[in-house]
């Protein structure tokens, strides 16, 4: 056995999304969100369930702080609700009063908050007059971010414009399966460009408002893309599956433009997107302090006789094998995948500092000694993605952070709360809290800063 130790400063922290724990969906003048109404569609989500109620953190934050304070966590990252601070023009003073709330707890327990404003729950209000479709809802983002620097940043240091933008345009515009839920793949596309430009928009008046101490980013969940074969084809397929899952959003964050071998495609295939004038000039002029990192698997991709080399829903199309471990996601377990994206992201963009903002697993926690669930599944998979992590930052990655997904079970979108991710275990009746043997596990971590390990 030897011992792996992190760099002195390295955060380690819990992540969250607001629609995913704070039930109170309608209380204290918060407005409707797109997930409101999509949860009240039928066959939309699993067993009809939806996130009124979730684990209740807008009742019971203080308790869950002090149960990050209990695993030792110095980071906690979490969404605002934007329908809960803007339910219409006029802002909402009682949502505002509860992230007061909840970030003053935080620093009084000394964990540092990092922000995310916007993790997939728009205001119905601004769906309705086309969601982010429309570039008017792209201006109504950049004064809500506006408000939230100027009335939270003597505070928050770390702030995230967008989660994963690549779920928002793809899953719920493409495939459907989010909200709004719409499938139209040209939308999808359009939006995809709309959401950057929102992003290089808030940081212009992030820079602007001269927040001071404080950094900004992006969260883009990447996958490295790998050839089911070393045929042409696979690996053809392989380069574009990689320049529309993980190029398309990072080139244009980290380098002011879109991939030259993707957006020709896209305009050909889909007629999409409209980039207007001036838009490029804003997303050049829109450099980010770091580069948020939602890392859960791999993607193996393979050509199918037959199909167009270009497909956007089969570019999504993960091939599976036998014999390899998989979460209840149907995700495969591959933590050399994280030290392989790491090392790219640091050669291909210029050494970025990064923070790794979700990693995690959803197992079935069926098992139970003396109180705790034996969630030996959850934390394996954590130790093999720690230790990669580790050889990144050997290999000369800036890593900052890791922010394990999830602190708490959750409602997990359109599986309802089927799949469980979290540290802490909610008991979904009574909404009792407990911690994890994961979770036991991580507050050692923390507190040596590194762990034992028989892989090196």
């Amino acid at each position: 056995m030897s011992k792996i130790a992190f760099p002195d400063g390295f955060v380690w922290g819990a992540a969250t999304s607001a629609y995913q724990i704070e039930g109170a969906y309608n209380k204290d003048g918060k407005g409707e969100s797109i997930w409101d109404t999509f949860v009240r569609e039928s066959g939309r989500v699993k067993n009809g369930e939806t996130g009124d109620v979730a684990c209740d953190h807008y009742h019971l934050y203080k308790e869950d702080v002090k149960l990050m304070k209990e695993i030792g966590l110095k980071g906690y990252r979490f969404s605002v609700s934007w329908p809960r601070i803007f339910p219409g023009e006029k802002i909402n003073s009682k949502g505002v009063e509860f992230y007061d709330n909840l970030i003053n707890e935080l620093l009084a327990n000394r964990i540092e908050p990092m922000v995310t404003l916007y993790h997939w729950d728009l205001p119905q209000s601004l769906q309705d007059i086309g969601g982010w479709e429309n570039r008017k809802v792209v201006d109504a983002y950049v004064e809500y971010a506006r408000f939230m620097f100027e009335h939270f940043g003597d505070r928050v240091k770390k702030w995230i414009t967008f989660n994963e933008p690549l779920v928002t345009s793809y899953i719920g515009y493409g495939f459907g399966l989010h909200a709004p839920g719409i499938s139209d793949w040209s939308k999808a596309v359009q939006v995809s460009h709309h959401l950057n430009l929102a992003h290089a928009k808030a940081v212009e008046r992030f820079r602007n408002l001269n927040v001071k101490n404080a950094e900004i980013g992006i969260t883009l969940n990447l996958a490295p893309v790998y050839p089911a074969s070393d045929s042409i084809d696979d690996q053809r397929k392989a380069t574009i599956a990689d320049g529309l899952m993980n190029r398309w959003f990072l080139d244009p964050v980290l380098k002011g433009n879109y991939p030259e071998d993707i957006l020709p495609i896209l305009k050909e295939k889909l007629h999409s997107p409209k980039i207007e004038g001036g838009d490029l000039d804003t997303l050049r002029k829109s450099s980010i302090d770091f580069l948020g990192v939602n890392y859960y698997s791999r993607a193996v991709v393979k050509w199918v006789p037959g199909e167009e080399l270009f497909d956007t829903r089969s570019m999504l199309r993960l091939e599976k094998k036998e014999g390899v471990e998989y979460t209840e996601m149907g995700w495969e377990v591959y933590p050399e995948g994280l030290y392989d994206l790491l090392t790219r992201l640091d050669r291909d963009y210029n050494h970025p500092s990064i923070y790794v903002t979700e990693n995690g697993a959803a197992y079935k926690d069926t098992e139970m000694i003396n109180g705790i669930v034996q969630d030996e599944d959850r934390l394996s998979y954590l130790k093999r993605h720690f230790e990669q992590a580790r050889k990144a930052i050997d290999a000369g990655v800036r890593l900052g952070g890791y922010y394990v997904w999830s602190l708490m079970d959750n409602f997990e979108w359109a599986e309802g709360y089927d799949k469980r991710f979290g540290l802490v275990r909610i008991d979904y009746e009574t909404l009792k809290r407990t911690l994890k043997k994961s979770a036991y596990w991580y507050h050692q971590v923390i507190a040596e800063n590194g762990f034992e390990t028989d892989n090196r």
